[in-house]
């Protein structure tokens, strides 16, 4: 009898472990696929900057950076080389460092030549932690209705962006 019970036990154990919702291993943002809500701090002028900033009807593309990383510098170059392939959707660049280190960057690139890039200090991380970020840079691309399309991690082809983009 004690080792009906005990099987039993082991067996109703088991069934609850396994039932356990597998959602804790599928990211946040493939869960909840559309444009997350975030605090920015623009630059150059610190404004804040948020989901609501971004105009309507048009992609959306985020890009998680460190202003310091060479493989986030050569996909800037790549990007920017590609500019006309994706200039109508709205890319809006995400790093936790220092202000001086992102302005840096954003000097490098000329970014105040481009009106559709904002690039923002994210100082809680937030956007980091919503997509685990594990490398950088980490894109993601949303379509006109701000639904998320794809993921680009660690290195990008910019031709492949925009054929996300049509």
């Amino acid at each position: 009898m004690k080792k009906v019970a005990f099987l039993v036990i082991a067996l109703f154990i088991g069934l609850s472990v396994s039932a356990q919702p597998l959602s804790d291993s599928i990211p946040v943002y493939k869960r909840f696929p559309d444009l997350p809500m975030f605090n920015l701090v623009k630059l150059p002028d610190s404004t804040k900057f948020t989901r609501d900033d971004l105009p309507g009807k048009k992609p959306v593309i985020i890009m998680i950076f460190s202003p310091d990383c060479g493989h986030c510098k050569h996909a800037m170059h790549d990007l920017l080389d590609k500019y006309d392939e994706w200039k109508k959707a709205e890319l809006v660049l995400v790093s936790s460092l220092s202000y001086e280190d992102i302005k840096k960057f954003y000097d490098e690139f000329n970014l105040h030549d481009y009106k559709n890039i904002v690039i923002g200090r994210d100082e809680s991380f937030y956007l980091g932690l919503y997509y685990k970020v594990r490398s950088y840079p980490s894109i993601y691309v949303y379509n006109k209705k701000h639904r998320l399309v794809t993921e680009f991690l660690g290195k990008i082809n910019p031709d492949d962006l925009a054929k996300e983009l049509n």
